[in-house]
C-alpha cells in the first residue's frame, strides 16, 4: 500500500448532493447477499443510510468535497471487495484525544460491531444525521462519535483548530486533536465508567498510546493500519 498522503487544512467544504452510485445500483443483488452473511456472523448490524464521497480537492488549507447518500450494506460490500468501480472515497471525522500528560485516547471496538477488535480513535462514517444546510457537519460529526463512543462531550477537551487530513488509498481520516485537561490514567477511568453504565457500549477496552507528539510523523500509520485491517476483513 502506498504512504499516505497528509494535508494540513483549516477549513472544510463538504456538500452533499443526490448522486446515483452505479456500484451499489448494478451489484444490488450482490451486495444483498453478502449483508445477509455479514449480519448472521454480527446480528447487531444494522444497514442504515451513510455518506461516501467523490472529487476531493485540496488548495491553500482548504479541502472540498461531495457527499452522497447510500446504505451501509453497498458501503460494507464497497470495502471488502476492496473499493471496485469509479473513484468514491469513505471520508471521515476522527477526534484524537490527548490527555494532559501526553497519552492519546484508543478504544477498541466491541465484538457485537463490523469492526470487532480493532482499535484507533473514536470515528465513523458519517451519515444523515451529520448534515447541516446541504452541508457534511465534520466537527460536529466528531463530537457525536466520541460521545457515542465514550461518553464524553464537547464540555470535557478543547479542540484544535486544524484538521489532518490523511489520505491513505480511498479513505480520508479527517483527524482533529482533542485536549482534554485531565492526565491518561484519568480520562482512561472516566470513559471506563462512562461504558460500565451502558447496556452495550461500542467500545470493548480503552487503550494509552504515548510517544506520538508530532501527529504528521505518527499518526499515518495508524490510519494505514485501519485501511489494511479492513481489507483483512474480506
Amino acid at each position: 500500500m502506498a504512504s499516505p498522503i497528509i494535508h494540513r487544512v483549516t477549513t472544510l467544504d463538504l456538500a452533499v448532493r443526490p448522486i446515483v452510485w452505479p456500484f451499489a445500483e448494478e451489484r444490488r443483488a450482490e451486495i444483498a447477499a453478502h449483508f445477509a452473511e455479514k449480519q448472521h456472523e454480527r446480528p447487531k448490524i444494522w444497514n442504515g443510510p451513510v455518506l461516501l464521497g467523490c472529487d476531493p480537492v485540496f488548495t491553500d488549507g482548504h479541502f472540498a468535497s461531495t457527499y452522497f447518500e447510500t446504505d451501509f450494506a453497498s458501503f460494507l460490500a464497497w470495502r471488502d471487495w476492496g473499493f471496485p468501480g469509479p473513484a468514491v472515497f469513505n471520508g471521515f471525522g476522527m477526534g484524537a484525544l490527548r490527555t494532559s500528560d501526553g497519552a492519546f485516547v484508543m478504544g477498541e471496538m466491541a465484538q457485537h460491531t463490523a469492526n470487532a477488535g480493532r482499535i484507533y480513535f473514536p470515528s465513523g462514517t458519517p451519515d444523515l444525521d451529520d448534515v447541516r444546510d446541504g452541508r457534511l457537519d465534520i466537527p460536529g460529526s466528531v463530537v457525536r462519535e466520541i460521545e457515542e463512543e465514550t461518553g464524553l462531550t464537547a464540555a470535557d477537551y478543547r479542540a484544535e483548530p486544524d484538521w489532518h487530513c490523511i489520505v491513505s488509498g480511498p479513505t480520508i481520516a479527517m483527524m482533529q486533536v482533542l485536549n482534554l485537561d485531565m492526565p491518561g490514567d484519568q480520562a482512561r477511568a472516566l470513559i471506563e465508567a462512562n461504558l460500565a453504565r451502558e447496556d452495550e457500549p461500542e467500545l470493548s477496552a480503552i487503550h494509552l498510546v504515548r510517544g506520538m507528539s508530532d501527529l504528521t510523523q505518527t499518526m499515518p500509520r495508524f490510519v494505514t493500519a485501519f485501511i489494511e485491517q479492513q481489507f483483512a476483513s474480506r
